[in-house]
Order: structure tokens, then C-alpha cells, then sequence
């Protein structure tokens, strides 16, 4: 598999690649956005890795115009910690987010968990088949969600990841930091609203294609569900 890292900062990349490679990893490396977006589209990669703050593009407009095309796995790195930031990266479609300094072993297990959950790294021995909710047709082997005329809904890797886990699990309520550990497979805390927010948008674009249908539904202070048709 190939991850794509984007960073100015050099030796970032250079550290990040090592321990990449250790785990059978093939890096590729730009050092502007502009770069990033164009080895994007030359080398297809599995996964990205951007820095938000970079020369020529920022990552995060690299990551809007990558989502006109691809769901492709994107981890943002960052050396801002509010909150507001954190929402932005999501905003523009990005499935995960580390924060600077930070520990190499950190990023490469957010890498890992992100493929996991992405058609390139799908477990052999987990549930297949599809799934319909309301309107909606889950294909867990295609990695991909449909409206039952057959419209696609283009969903990021954490997206598709929550609605098959409630899907999957009709009638069941899973708190954000349920949610957290089964999507992200990480056992990290979290903070509530980063779950929250990829919510908000997994919504958003389900009541796009379905003319308004509540597909997700809230429980107040407990957490989210589907419930089964």
C-alpha cells in the first residue's frame, strides 16, 4: 500500500516515512500542497497524510479538492489544538486527526485503523453482505452506500464506518465513545464533539439523497441509533 505524507516541514517526513516503511508501508512524500494534490492524482495512494498549514495550498483545501473525487483516507496533522480547528479538518472531509508533537507509533496506528476501516483494508472475517435501511442500500464488500433508484452516496471512511455500525445494530443506542472505539479502533479518548461532528455529516448527506429522511436518529444523552425498518 502506498501512503502519501505532505508536510513543509522535512524531517517530519522523513521520520514519518521510516516508521511508515517499517511497516511495509511505500512513502511518498510532497512538501507543498500543491505537490501533495498533484502526487495525489499521479500515484493513487491508500491513505494520506496532510499537514494543515503548508505553502502554495493548505491542507485542508487539498483535502476539499481531493473529496470532489475520492473518499480516498485522510489523516490531518496540525500544531493547533482548539477545538474550532479540529472541526474545520473534518468539515472539508477529512476522517482523522493527530495533533503536533505528536508520536510517530500514534500516527502510524491512526493510518492503520483508518485502512481497517477502507475497502483497501477490509478484514476477511467481518460481516459482509447488504444491509437496507429505509432507502438505503449498504454494501459492505463494495465499501459503498446506495439510494434504492440507485443513487451513490459518497460517504469518508469514519462516515460509512458509523452508519454500518448502527446499521448493523438496529435498535441499539452506542454512545460517542462507543462509537469511537468500534470506528476508530483506537482506545484513546476522544473528545465527544469530534464523534459529533462526523455525525452531523453523515446526516447531512443521507437526507440529501432521501429527501429529508432521518436514517440516524439522537437519543438525548446517551448516544445514537438506527432504528431497524
Amino acid at each position: 500500500m502506498r501512503i502519501l505524507i505532505a508536510d513543509d516541514d522535512r524531517e517530519i517526513c522523513d521520520l514519518l516515512e521510516i516508521y511508515i516503511n517499517n511497516e511495509g508501508f511505500e512513502v511518498i512524500k510532497a512538501y507543498d500542497g500543491k505537490e501533495a494534490y498533484q502526487k495525489f492524482i499521479e500515484s493513487n495512494p491508500d491513505c494520506l497524510v496532510l499537514d494543515i498549514m503548508m505553502p502554495e495550498m493548505d491542507g485542508l483545501e487539498v483535502v476539499k479538492k481531493i473529496r470532489e473525487e475520492s473518499q480516498v483516507p485522510i489523516l490531518m496533522l496540525s500544531a493547533k489544538t482548539a477545538d474550532i480547528d479540529k472541526i474545520r479538518g473534518l468539515a472539508k472531509g477529512a476522517d482523522d486527526y493527530v495533533v503536533k508533537p505528536f508520536n510517530p507509533l500514534e500516527v502510524v496506528a491512526r493510518i492503520k485503523s483508518l485502512l481497517r476501516r477502507s475497502s483497501f483494508g477490509k478484514e476477511p472475517h467481518e460481516q459482509t453482505g447488504e444491509i437496507k435501511i429505509g432507502s438505503l442500500i449498504i454494501n459492505k464488500d463494495q465499501h459503498e452506500v446506495t439510494t434504492i433508484d440507485g443513487e451513490s452516496v459518497h460517504l469518508t471512511v469514519l462516515e460509512f464506518g458509523i452508519l454500518y455500525l448502527l446499521a448493523s445494530n438496529p435498535n441499539r443506542v452506542f454512545s460517542a465513545d462507543e462509537i469511537f472505539e468500534r470506528v476508530w479502533q483506537q482506545e484513546n479518548a476522544v473528545p465527544s464533539k469530534t464523534v459529533m461532528v462526523h455525525v452531523s455529516h453523515l446526516r447531512d448527506k443521507l437526507e440529501q439523497v432521501t429527501s429529508g429522511e432521518e436514517i440516524v436518529k439522537t437519543v438525548w444523552g446517551v448516544g445514537y441509533k438506527i432504528e431497524a425498518d
